[in-house]
């Protein structure tokens, strides 16, 4: 258990109107941050649902902004009731956005245009284009178009707010060439662009010949990771592969003369050309085995977390240290329980080495040491655990009475996701708050009640609990957001119906009045 003691929200107002912290921006930040943190955890602090709607398109959130009718509509979160910030044209299904980012300013940089400091919607639309979206009036800033020879479907930043990369969908092939027995030579396509300012780094293909049979590839880091349905994952250095097949160096909005012909790079219907185009294997920085590709690096020094590649090992986890592949002692986690749904593992968002391993009945966050006397080897410990709130060793007797009348009592235990116990369904991490939030779901009749607990980052102590007010479908697919003061549940219900149920912190007025009301009646 950490420390008890509560900090003082007027001694730090005092302070900051006092500019005891003017010298340094990110202190004041960090006070501001820790004012917040002590108002969101105030007993007297709730949580009001304050606005709930219904779509048949998905709903996305990002940084207080709500995306509705894909991406077309924008909705923000921030004031004290949520209000359109602007609604896009309607467009045909061959322009409708398909997935998006958020781009944020970097602070400090100088910038060649204007609009280049405020926030951004990088969108990539159903018919090849890459548009950059004011996030604030969904004005088109720019757009470039990226090819004809395949359809480009997903984008997800390499380097968070600094390189993004625009996947492909697989090149499979046509039923009748897979007949046939024609082999696909390019599997997919790899367009990798620098954010600020906006440019081409290249365009990758990841073919059958040097590749084998790849299942699915991605950049995340510099890194190209890519996967294979035996459960191999291998790593390269995508600058190392760019700096060797790179054919042509190729800039937006120049004329380009390729493949007989003369066209602008990012203009259609030219497009942007695959410029690089691996002829020889390139050197592997990496590869292991684990089950459906599991693969995770963090830590600190560097660790990977993987499961055995065979079906029986599945909910065991196995840390090992990078630059050996040695496993760390403690390495294998395997939490003990019995449920339908399987536990999770994952580096902490923190950047603070530890790990978070989640059952349905506890959180685990462990940590990441030296051995004593063996500063080559780490370890891994228990930091702390969070327990869901049941009865321990909870289980039944049935009585069965046979056909001569005696009473057999049949004893067994329930499932530990059972859903009429408490079990936990989420957990995420409140980076600015540097809060744990843990969702956790318990079926009271016939449907589901949620509540949303925050807790101490560093200690685990659980500081408030909020409760949700809609039923919880266990048989959904949900997802939770905690963004400073702000609660926000998505729900996909059957038939493709999106609901949003957005939460503000407010300060209860009915205790307010009833503690004026006391105070009247001492005078």
């Amino acid at each position: 258990m950490g420390p008890t003691r509560k900090p003082n929200v007027c001694r730090r107002l005092s302070h900051r109107a006092l500019g005891f912290f003017s010298r340094d921006a990110g202190v004041v930040q960090r006070t501001n941050l820790g004012i917040l943190r002590a108002l969101v955890c105030q007993e007297s602090t709730k949580f009001k649902n304050v606005w709930t709607t219904h779509s048949k398109s998905p709903i996305a959130y990002e940084r207080g902004r709500i995306y509705f009718d894909n991406y077309r509509c924008c909705v923000s979160s921030v004031a004290s009731e949520p209000r359109k910030l602007y609604e896009m044209p309607k467009c045909s299904k061959s322009e409708k956005i398909e997935d998006a980012l958020l781009w944020e300013c970097p602070v400090g940089d100088m910038l060649p245009n204007p609009s280049d400091y405020k926030s951004s919607l990088i969108a990539l639309t159903a018919h090849n284009w890459l548009l950059r979206i004011s996030a604030t009036t969904g004005k088109v800033l720019g757009k470039v178009y990226l090819a004809s020879y395949c359809k480009f479907r997903y984008v997800s930043w390499d380097t968070p707010q600094e390189v993004i990369a625009v996947k492909s969908a697989q090149n499979k092939g046509s039923a009748l060439a897979r007949q046939a027995g024609i082999r696909q030579p390019v599997l997919l396509y790899l367009a990798v662009f620098r954010v600020l300012p906006f440019s081409l780094i290249g365009v990758l293909e990841i073919n059958k010949k040097i590749f084998g049979n790849v299942t699915d590839a991605t950049l995340s880091h510099g890194i190209l990771i890519v996967m294979y349905s035996s459960g191999l994952v291998r790593l390269y250095s995508f600058q190392a592969i760019a700096e060797q097949f790179m054919q042509q160096k190729l800039d937006l909005g120049c004329a380009c003369r390729w493949g007989g012909t003369t066209g602008t790079v990012g203009e259609a219907p030219f497009g942007i050309p695959c410029n690089i185009k691996i002829t020889d294997t390139p050197p592997l920085l990496f590869e292991v085995s684990s089950l459906e590709n599991a693969f995770q690096i963090g830590g600190h020094p560097w660790h990977y977390i993987i499961t055995p590649n065979k079906k029986k090992q599945k909910g065991v986890f196995h840390i090992c240290a990078l630059k050996d592949n040695s496993l760390a002692k403690n390495g294998i986690q395997e939490m003990e329980c019995c449920s339908l749904e399987s536990d999770w593992i994952y580096f902490h968002p923190d950047a603070s080495g530890r790990i978070i391993h989640v059952g349905p009945n506890q959180v685990k966050v462990l940590k990441l040491n030296e051995v004593e006397n063996n500063s080559a080897q780490h370890q891994i410990s228990e930091d702390f655990v969070i327990l869901a709130n049941r009865e321990k060793n909870k289980s039944e007797n049935l009585p069965t009475v046979t056909a001569s009348g005696r009473v057999v009592k049949k004893k067994f235990n329930l499932l530990d996701d059972d859903p009429e116990q408490e079990t936990f369904k989420i957990v995420d991490y409140e980076d600015e708050l540097d809060l744990l939030s843990v969702v956790a779901v318990t079926q009271i009749d016939a449907e589901g009640k949620a509540h949303l607990d925050f807790h101490c980052n560093e200690y685990g102590t659980l500081l408030k609990s909020i409760p949700l007010v809609e039923s919880w479908d266990v048989t959904y697919s949900h997802e939770v957001y905690f963004d400073r003061d702000l609660v926000l549940h998505i729900e996909q219900k059957p038939s493709r119906i999106f609901s949003c149920y957005v939460y503000q912190m407010v300060c209860d007025p009915g205790e307010e009045e009833e503690t004026i009301n006391r105070s009247c009646e001492k005078e």
